[in-house]
């Protein structure tokens, strides 16, 4: 069974940095294409980073030059590194594993707040 634990959300200011951690159970980890989601009220969960198993990134143009996502196979755990965050980035944020065209695994999110 395949589970995603999201963790190191939390409130920060303006300008300020945060670093997201997802866990993944299972041994599906080192094919998976990751990627990090975000969804603020009243809005659609949207794209914010993927990375695919070979490493190679892709960003929301919001983001770009802020967000850096990363992986580590050996422990099983993607990461989001959250620099220069802004009020506009609070949501919340999910962790997604893909494999292939079908199969698809959710975190339960982590609330990440950018106060003005």
């Amino acid at each position: 069974q395949v589970q995603l634990v999201e963790s190191g959300g939390g409130v920060v200011q303006a300008g300020g940095s945060l670093r997201l951690s997802c866990a993944v159970s299972g041994t599906i980890f080192s094919i998976a294409a990751m990627g990090w989601y975000r969804q603020a009220p009243g809005n659609q969960r949207e794209l914010v980073a993927t990375i695919a198993s070979g490493g190679s990134t892709d960003y929301a143009d919001s983001v770009k030059g802020r967000f850096t996502i990363s992986r580590n196979n050996a422990k099983n755990t993607v990461y989001l590194e959250m620099n220069s965050l802004k009020p506009e980035d609070t949501a919340v944020y999910y962790c997604r594993a893909a494999i292939g065209p079908i199969y698809r695994y959710w975190g339960q999110g982590t609330q990440v707040t950018v106060s003005s």
